[in-house]
């Protein structure tokens, strides 16, 4: 909690609270359903909750705003992301089924009830729905933006046009050379000090 404080320090004491609930929820379903790697239990408000909230270090939902994390995991980004945004709308997908029994108990507990989590193909989602897509590391750019594109609203109210906001690390140069549009990156080591983000980046990919 120390960690998050130090970048987030105007966290309300719900926010706090909610987020402190953290490792002791992901310590008990990770032992029922194993969704974080064991050693990345003991470092997740490093290695998940920081890293997540990278993203809001590049753009910060405006209320209303409807965020689709793919491939969520246990998660992540989306449950911390939703902590810090109450006021937008979250919807959770995995094609996992017990991933997303996680994710369900995990929202449930923390009480947001802005988000829902859902075992479905990013594929089969309607189009037009979301202003944001975000999601952490599914697979290379390319294929990604094939599967989500349709998603996402034409009509932005943001800072940033509606799009992709991915968490990826790693020399990214020829991912999104093969990509071949325009890709902003930014780099979390901008905003973090801790070693393990001195590689990590998060990419925003418009729509068109």
């Amino acid at each position: 909690m120390e960690l998050l404080l130090r970048y987030f320090p105007h966290l309300s004491e719900h926010q706090r609270a909610q987020f402190a609930q953290l490792q002791e929820l992901y310590q008990y379903w990770n032992a029922q359903i194993n969704v974080i790697s064991r050693k990345d239990v003991d470092a997740l408000y490093e290695r998940h909750v920081l890293h997540s909230l990278g993203i809001a270090k590049v753009l910060q939902f405006k209320a209303g705003t409807t965020v689709l994390d793919v491939g969520t995991g246990g998660g992540f980004p989306g449950i911390p992301l939703a902590i810090l945004f109450p006021e937008a709308h979250f919807h959770l997908v995995d094609s996992i089924g017990r991933k997303i029994k996680v994710v369900k108990e995990v929202a449930d507990a923390l009480q947001l009830r802005q988000v829902r989590a859902e075992q479905i193909r990013a594929e089969k989602l309607p189009a037009d729905t979301y202003e944001f897509v975000v999601s952490r590391a599914v697979t290379r750019l390319q294929p990604f933006m094939g599967w989500v594109r349709h998603c996402i609203s034409p009509n932005s109210f943001h800072e940033l046009p509606n799009g992709v906001l991915y968490l990826k690390g790693g020399d990214l140069t020829e991912e999104i050379q093969e990509y071949g549009r325009k890709v902003n990156v930014f780099a979390l080591s901008d905003y973090f000090t801790e070693e393990f983000f001195e590689t990590k980046k998060v990419l925003h990919v418009p729509k068109r």
